[in-house]
């Protein structure tokens, strides 16, 4: 059945509407022209950012398993740690090098825009609110302690030696007393993930259920939608190209082994 002529005019204005809000030299084809219901598809995360979430989900949960199963399963946990290293480098360089809402100039705010973000979150969504396409000025506070935390975990690691299962590979130049110090920061950074994860889902479940804003869905598709074009006036680049993300994998991967193997020592 074909549209009323009314509901095509509805859409065309909506994405007019939403169009008049790019800022120059941004590129349009971003943009899903296909509306429905007053919505305006954007694809806000690339598929390298999207990669990196779902792994080091899938990393992270990998830790915690091994890391209580102890045993044989701490070889496991020493590749994973590895790996995260690898996710959380990854990501850093990303955030200089990557598209434009993986760039961590284009998301990362002050304190200023950060508390008046806060004092919107209690109130109704009006147009006047910002809605954010890329990472919110809390959301990037979260992004920021994620790899902060993480990231120092892995360090830890790399100087633990618990006496018994696992030693880092940097734990006999350090001395037993700061290894042993290490290992306890090991212990208690891992309290901390968990606390961070905690908050993490919170608030992802007080966005979708409560703003209406399926955070979740976004990171699986790449695509956040808007109703009557409130977003804020921003959209996404196209994506980068294919040789740039090969070699940032190759050019953490080197670093990464060179790490695991002592090789900056030789």
């Amino acid at each position: 059945m074909e549209n009323e002529p009314g509901v095509e005019h509805a859409k065309h204005d909506e994405v007019a509407k939403y169009n008049l809000a790019k800022p120059d030299g941004v590129e349009l084809d971003s943009v899903t022209r296909d509306v429905t219901a007053g919505e305006v598809t954007t694809r806000v995360w690339d598929w390298p950012i999207r990669l990196f979430h779902w792994l080091l989900v899938l990393a992270i949960a990998g830790l915690f398993f091994t890391g209580k199963q102890g045993g044989n399963w701490m070889q496991w946990h020493e590749y994973i740690g590895y790996s995260v290293l690898g996710l959380i480098l990854f990501r850093v360089i990303w955030g200089v090098v990557g598209s434009y809402h993986a760039k961590f100039i284009n998301f990362v705010r002050g304190p200023k825009t950060v508390f008046a973000y806060m004092k919107t979150l209690n109130k109704k969504d009006a147009p006047s609110n910002p809605k954010y396409l890329g990472h919110n000025p809390m959301g990037a506070l979260s992004v920021i302690a994620f790899l902060v935390v993480i990231g120092a975990q892995a360090i830890f690691g790399l100087f633990a030696d618990d006496d018994i299962m696992l030693r880092g590979p940097y734990a006999s130049m350090v001395g037993s007393e700061l290894s042993s110090l290490f290992t306890q920061l090991h212990q208690w950074n891992s309290n901390l993930i968990l606390a961070l994860i905690g908050l993490h889902i919170a608030a992802i479940l007080f966005y979708v259920f409560i703003k209406k804003d399926n955070l979740i869905k976004a990171m699986f598709t790449g695509k956040k939608s808007s109703i009557g074009g409130r977003f804020e006036p921003n959209m996404s680049e196209k994506s980068r190209p294919y040789w740039l993300f090969i070699i940032v994998v190759a050019l953490v991967t080197t670093i990464v082994y060179a790490v695991a193997n002592k090789l900056f020592l030789a």
